[in-house]
């Protein structure tokens, strides 16, 4: 519902923590003010429509907006970017070299992104990989990120997925070592 509601403000992801009368609901988002508005109106109204739409009128809704730091690390807001300029009939080709670029100057390790459908109106679909840096799926310590998605566009649907590798996540015990 959330996602819905505001999916140009580049929502990363939605957390809901219950407890017996208290529910808390945490959003990462890019661009924060789009939610809350000018002095905090927009959070009251969404509070007040989740709370009239999901929730018994007893129970206390905590409603947090929590902007992130980077969101060019983020494969959400990067999916999402993608698959409103694949929508707005935009090359493929182009939004895909121009997301590598942009990844290449963060500070992620590596980058992939896969197309897959009927790229630019062709009648044959197939599927196109762009990828920078290093990807190890393989790898269970590599922290990445993963998001996919699918673009509308008039010819049919196009698939959209989107790697990012920040590193590897070492545990405490290696790191005493």
């Amino acid at each position: 519902f959330i996602k819905e509601k505001y999916k140009d403000a580049g929502i990363d992801r939605v957390e809901i923590e219950r407890s017996v009368n208290t529910v808390t609901i945490t959003i990462h988002i890019a661009r924060p003010g789009i939610i809350i508005g000018r002095g905090g109106v927009g959070v009251e109204e969404l509070k007040k429509e989740i709370k009239k739409k999901f929730l018994d009128p007893k129970i206390d809704l905590n409603l947090n907006v929590q902007e992130i730091s980077s969101p060019s690390l983020s494969a959400n807001i990067i999916l999402q970017n993608m698959i409103s300029d694949i929508e707005k009939r935009v090359s493929y080709r182009r939004v895909m070299r121009q997301v590598i670029k942009r990844e290449e100057r963060t500070r992620a390790e590596g980058i992939k992104v896969k197309l897959a459908g009927r790229l630019d109106g062709a009648e044959i679909a197939r599927k196109e990989t762009l990828s920078s840096g290093k990807i190890p799926l393989h790898t269970i310590r590599a922290d990445i990120d993963y998001a996919q998605g699918v673009a509308q566009t008039i010819y049919g649907s196009v698939g959209v997925k989107v790697w990012i590798y920040k590193g590897e996540v070492f545990t405490i015990a290696q790191n005493k070592k």
